[in-house]
């Protein structure tokens, strides 16, 4: 014990905090300098406005959120019911319900993220691991980002021209989800590419490493790892369709019938794949005709539908951001592959020599090697990176 206190001191002397004990009033007056000087700091008026001026920011908007929640539950909940969520609005009958505009909002985001979905991702995975750098990228970047500033209306005044009119489509649910798969392109495109350079570099490498080919490596290595962030943007982009009406006032109409399921299973289909060529409004449009009409308690009703379908994706995203199995996943794959190339790792410069040819080997059993050529490590990466 002794000899550890006295190393304990001397490890303290040469890092200038021992004090000897005739300098105690000395080390006290110091302490009390520190303490003061700390509080004086505290004190700062400057400091002060600044953090109440931080906290009351974030105290008014958590109060601004639960009282527009509050205000619309307490104006739109008594009209919420299983009728008004399964039945039309209807003069003749003297009902008002949302069905039909649910039923449509549906068809709008399945058929959007249908197309935009593959061709986002699609034109994302070019940009990241294919293009090189050079004019034609920043010039398809900057087009990206222009499109994800421009309004709502200018994609539904394209829509009706392009659509409507020249491919005469006319009024139409498939009109409707082709003018929102443009709109929210640009936000898949660029999310997704967000994820992808937040894959690890390790990954690539590990990958060809082990002698995988390029296409191999980005469906499943990258995109699994690059999972969260995609489906982030996706969810952003439902929230965006389901929340847009200004385009679809434009190109899809604001018809509410639903379709006919009457008869035996092919008129069944028929009736729902049909549906796609009529007109037909989503909630958000008809949460504007109803607010026009003067049928307020309907409208906040259908902002309350609105309100909870936004707070689930919200959920949904908080949840998908907050995971990282798949990139554990995707390690876990590499060092597995790694194994069976006869413990070689793929960190280093001995990996990419010694390791190549039972890499290849290993590779060209999967038949992921084209050709079942084992091409030399440093070729591949060059010709691929």
């Amino acid at each position: 014990m002794a000899e550890q206190k006295d190393r304990e001191r001397k490890c303290r002397e040469q890092n200038g905090m021992y004090r000897k004990p005739g300098h105690g009033e000395s080390a006290g007056r110091d302490r009390e300098r520190s303490r003061d000087s700390l509080y004086g700091k505290r004190t700062r008026p400057a400091e002060q406005f600044l953090l109440a001026a931080i906290y009351g920011a974030a105290y008014f908007s958590l109060f601004l959120l639960l009282g527009i929640v509050a205000y619309l539950f307490f104006r739109g909940s008594r009209v919420l019911s299983l009728r008004f969520l399964t039945s039309v609005t209807s003069v003749w009958r003297g009902t008002v319900g949302i069905g039909g505009s649910l039923v449509n909002t549906l068809y709008i985001i399945l058929i959007t993220l249908g197309v935009s979905v593959p061709v986002g991702i699609g034109a994302a995975v070019y940009l990241s691991e294919y293009a090189r750098p050079g004019r034609l990228v920043r010039l398809i970047e900057f087009a990206t980002e222009t499109l994800a500033g421009i309004p709502s209306v200018i994609f539904g005044l394209f829509g009706m021209v392009f659509f409507v009119d020249v491919m005469g489509m006319g009024y139409s649910l498939l009109s409707g989800s082709l003018t929102l798969a443009l709109m929210v392109l640009p936000l898949i495109v660029r999310n997704t590419q967000r994820a992808l350079g937040t894959v690890p570099e390790s990954y690539r490498y590990g990958a060809l490493g082990l002698g995988a080919p390029k296409w191999h490596l980005i469906h499943t290595i990258l995109l699994p790892a690059a999972a969260p962030g995609i489906l982030t943007g996706i969810i952003l982009a439902m929230g965006r369709i389901a929340g847009e009406s200004a385009a679809l006032l434009f190109t899809a109409g604001s018809a509410r019938f639903l379709p006919r399921l009457n008869g035996d299973l092919g008129e069944i289909l028929s009736a729902l794949g049909g549906k796609i060529f009529r007109s037909g409004g989503t909630l958000a449009v008809e949460l504007y005709l109803q607010m026009q009409n003067g049928e307020y308690g309907a409208a906040f009703g259908i902002g309350c539908v609105l309100l909870l379908l936004t707070l689930v994706l919200n959920v949904l995203t908080k949840l998908i951001c907050g995971g990282g199995a798949v990139c554990r996943r995707a390690w876990k794959y590499i060092r597995e592959r790694s194994t069976v190339t006869g413990g070689k790792g793929v960190q280093g410069e001995e990996s990419f020599g010694g390791g190549s040819k039972n890499a290849g080997a290993a590779w060209r059993g999967r038949g992921c090697l084209e050709n079942g050529t084992g091409k030399d490590i440093g070729e591949r990466l060059k010709a691929l990176l």
